[in-house]
């Protein structure tokens, strides 16, 4: 995973110009990687709401799959990353 600095490093500001947050460019970064630039809002929404841990939880697992369409295992486990979550916090 970049750092912010490596980030704003390889910000170009007429080519950038609609990613201004850090979360943003997170979210493009995932959609990059599971070659799905058409939901990139949802990657970039998912950024801002969910635990940063629980979205890398979810993109190692897709990025070791072979998978055909990566977004849909991406969002599959997250879906069950979320449960399993809210589960162990019930228990509590």
């Amino acid at each position: 995973m970049k750092s912010i600095k490596q980030i704003l490093g390889n910000f170009d500001p007429i080519k950038d110009k609609y990613i201004s947050r850090e979360f943003q460019s997170y979210g493009i970064y995932i959609a990059e990687t599971l070659d799905d630039l058409k939901h990139r809002g949802l990657y970039i929404k998912l950024a801002k709401t969910v635990h940063r841990s629980i979205l890398e939880k979810a993109l190692a697992y897709v990025s070791d799959s072979n998978a055909k369409n990566k977004g849909a295992l991406f969002m599959w486990k997250l879906k069950e990353l979320r449960n399993n979550k809210s589960q162990l916090s019930n228990l509590k």
